[in-house]
């Protein structure tokens, strides 16, 4: 993950955030304080953060997670054909 001053990030805002976004990696924005250091990351990257915190604090999707890995470890299932919906 790569850092940068909170000055030279200020000074190329759209630079950062087109490479965050391109890149799909997280920058460190760095202050003399380091109190005041935050992490930069793309909007898509942060929903995905949000799904999984989600998914991961709800005890009953993560069963129904573990099934499913145990089913595929175990080849516990049928590959079939999608099914076309007609409107």
């Amino acid at each position: 993950m790569e850092a940068v001053a909170y000055s030279t990030f200020r000074k190329d805002l759209r630079s950062y955030m087109r490479r965050v976004n391109e890149d799909v990696e997280p920058l460190i924005v760095t202050a003399k304080d380091v109190e005041d250091t935050v992490v930069v990351l793309s909007k898509r990257d942060y929903d995905s953060m949000q799904e999984t915190l989600r998914v991961l604090s709800n005890n009953y999707l993560v069963e129904k997670l573990k099934r499913g890995e145990q089913q595929f470890r175990t080849a516990g299932f049928r590959e079939h054909d999608l099914i076309e919906v007609e409107e």
